[in-house]
């Protein structure tokens, strides 16, 4: 439920992250090179606030705009990429704090005077926060990209023998039956107190018949052993597009893992570690999910299949319930997917999924589609750009802001991309 507080308080904390994220970064290491994957972090900063400015400021309070004859800057689909790095374009780090702070400021004060918040205040006070929390799981994958320290406030988790019960474990039946997809309504009141993007609307009910999913996303110990049998040198695990991905790429294991001196290694943001078998493998592209999968006898579950098991019948809006409170998840940049893929029991589905949500992203074998009866929300290019060309994932990162995710939400990334926190499970095939 979205209200007043609820709503200052997810503002006031994502501020301070993306803050604590651009102030541990000296002026050499904010200066970062042009790479299609990242944004200058400075350049991310003042994107923000662009969004709390024009579309809650202005839209809503009749707010003069605060830099005239910037919105072309700020705006990601006005400003191509490469111009984002322009000296001459691009204010520099202490105007475009000043503005950011301005807008920030102006829109705390907003939201925390007068009557009760509307339902069109709330919901666009939540869509702006949502973006906001976007950015900052970039900026860290950004930290990631360039070998940056982990966010400061970040616990690591300790690799031990005792840390993690047998693996794998056994797939867990889904039952087949009717489920609902999505998020109801599309009125603003129905919007406001349960916020969604408008790629998981309309909301539809779905046939979905009886399968079986591994209750853990893929270990490194087992992408491993499909990296030990070849499965990078072996076509008939690679689909046509996978095999044009490999031929540009000439990868021979996942991004940041290293073999040295007989052993794995994996770079965590600027630390090298030995590989921990039951940690989970990220950074994977779809290509190589897909080919793990069949390497293994395999698939990937639907989009559709991965929400009716993360919801269950009853429609849950987390995997464990309905109840945000002490997310059970590694969310909010804390643990680094440093975890067991079997940790956060607490945050099991009934039928013994775990880590649906937070962790890695989960690769799902679908294009990125409108559902049936989509309608544009405010901002036309949230999700319309990506449609066809991308694949769905699903269930957010280690990185994903807690106040952001749900289990219907959808994120779209193109299948060649693996600078991102994606991993996957995997079906059975009856």
């Amino acid at each position: 439920m979205i209200n007043r507080e609820s709503l200052l308080n997810d503002i006031i904390l994502t501020d301070r992250r993306m803050m604590t994220l651009l102030e541990t970064l000296d002026d050499k290491q904010l200066t970062v090179p042009c790479e299609p994957g990242i944004n200058p972090p400075v350049w991310e900063v003042g994107h923000t606030a662009f969004f709390y400015e024009f579309f809650l400021l202005r839209r809503l309070y009749g707010r003069s705009p605060v830099m005239p004859g910037f919105d072309e800057v700020w705006d990601s689909f006005e400003i191509p990429h490469r111009e984002r790095w322009s000296a001459g374009v691009v204010p520099d780090k202490s105007t475009t704090l000043a503005y950011y702070r301005r807008v920030l400021d102006e829109t705390c004060q907003r939201l925390s005077t007068g009557n009760e918040l509307s339902d069109e205040e709330l919901y666009l006070g939540r869509y702006v926060v949502a973006h906001q929390c976007m950015h900052l799981e970039s900026l860290i994958w950004c930290r990631q990209t360039l070998a940056y320290p982990a966010p400061p406030w970040s616990d690591r988790w300790e690799n031990s023998p005792g840390n993690h019960g047998s693996l794998p474990l056994a797939d867990v039946d889904i039952p087949g039956g009717v489920y609902f997809i999505g998020m109801p309504g599309t009125k603003e009141g129905e919007k406001s107190l349960h916020f969604s993007f408008d790629n998981e609307r309309p909301g539809f009910e779905m046939e979905i018949t009886p399968f079986r999913l591994s209750p853990t996303l893929v270990s490194q110990g087992e992408f491993l052993a499909f990296i030990e049998e070849g499965g990078y040198a072996r076509p008939e695990f690679w689909s046509a597009g996978g095999k044009y991905w490999l031929r540009d790429t000439a990868r021979q294991g996942p991004a940041y893992w290293e073999k040295r001196d007989g052993g794995w290694l994996v770079r965590r943001f600027d630390q090298t570690e030995a590989l921990s078998a039951a940690a989970p493998a990220i950074h994977l592209s779809f290509w190589e999910a897909e080919a793990y999968a069949r390497w293994a006898g395999r698939r990937l579950p639907t989009e559709f299949e991965w929400e009716a098991a993360a919801r269950t019948a009853k429609a849950n809006r987390y995997p464990w319930g309905n109840s945000p409170e002490n997310f059970p998840a590694d969310l909010d940049g804390n643990y680094l997917a440093t975890r067991p893929v079997n940790a956060f029991t607490d945050g099991s589905t009934p039928h013994g999924c775990l880590q649906m949500i937070g962790t890695a992203w989960e690769w799902t074998s679908n294009q990125y589609l409108p559902y049936n009866g989509f309608s544009v929300d405010m901002y036309a290019y949230m999700s319309t750009l990506q449609f066809g060309t991308h694949k769905t994932t699903r269930g957010g990162s280690f990185a994903t802001s807690s106040s952001l995710i749900r289990n219907t939400y959808r994120q779209a990334y193109h299948p060649d991309r693996h600078d991102t926190f994606t991993g996957f499970r995997t079906c059975a095939i009856e």
